[in-house]
């Protein structure tokens, strides 16, 4: 029975009053969907063929797609691409790594792939685990991620073709470069477009913005539901809220970075771009 239905008094069959049983459809709802936007965001699908031809000419180039697959430290397989020159002798070229969003995948780097070329690096990109075609049933928003772009990074300097590295994430992937890049003062650079600054307060915004647009719930019934939020993210995804701080690592990184933030962003607002660059600069 809905609140706009029903008398302050009113009970349903079981005799619990009914605006109390919707508070708790409403709080219940809501926290299943705040795990799935957290861990289990619907995943993007596409087809090989949206990575563009293994084979193509540039600016009278001849240019491959190489697609690989490397094995994360929790025996994940992760889905890589790796835009390069076709070239008679082997050449140390500076290489992106492109790190996608949320609910996304490494078809996004297409859009960077002319930049890069054009300034003679190459394009790495990889399907984070849970995302895209990499093995994983959950995401992290950048906790256990930070792990598969170490396990890229290692690949690239393994592989002897690259002189520098730089990072290039969005959302979730700025995140993932953030909470790497203190573990790793060899990467030449990194452009972090969108990062939150803390999931939990995330969190709390997320909640808060439902509240502004007219979910009337008691301020008890938020505690409970995100205290369920987090025990469901522990209990599936095997990290804690407040392990995703990128806020807490960026005094001790010292890459140089770009923060880049929408100002209409709806998702997360721009302040969280801000209190990095200011917590980096301390």
């Amino acid at each position: 029975m809905g609140l706009s239905s029903s008398s302050p008094d009113a009970s349903n069959s079981e005799g619990t009053p009914a605006n109390q049983t919707s508070y708790w459809e409403m709080a219940s709802n809501g926290y299943a969907e705040l795990v799935n936007a957290i861990i289990r965001p619907p995943r993007a699908e596409y087809d090989f063929a949206d990575l563009g031809p293994t084979n193509f000419e540039w600016h009278g180039r001849p240019f491959q797609r190489v697609d690989l697959e490397l094995v994360n430290p929790r025996d994940l397989t992760l889905q890589c691409s790796h835009w390069l020159p076709v070239e008679e002798t082997a050449a140390t070229r500076p290489c992106l790594i492109y790190l996608h969003g949320n609910s996304s995948a490494r078809i996004e780097a297409i859009s960077y792939l002319a930049l890069c070329l054009s300034i003679g690096a190459t394009l790495f990109a990889v399907d984070l685990s849970g995302s895209g075609k990499s093995d994983g049933d959950w995401v992290s928003l950048g906790f256990w991620e930070r792990d598969d772009l170490a396990t890229v990074v290692a690949h690239l300097r393994a592989s002897g073709t690259v002189s520098t590295i730089a990072l290039w994430g969005r959302s979730m992937g700025a995140v993932c470069a953030l909470c790497h890049g203190h573990r790793d003062p060899s990467i030449s650079a990194m452009i972090c477009d969108g990062p939150f600054a803390d999931l939990p307060q995330l969190v709390e915004e997320l909640v808060q913005k439902a509240r502004d647009h007219g979910l009337s719930v008691p301020s008890f019934i938020v505690s409970i539901a995100l205290r369920l939020v987090r025990s469901s993210v522990i209990a599936k995804a095997n990290f804690r809220l407040e392990d995703v701080s990128p806020i807490k690592h960026v005094s001790s990184c010292f890459i140089p970075a770009l923060f880049v933030a929408g100002e209409c962003d709806d998702f997360i607002d721009s302040r969280h771009s801000r209190k990095c660059l200011r917590e980096s600069t301390v």
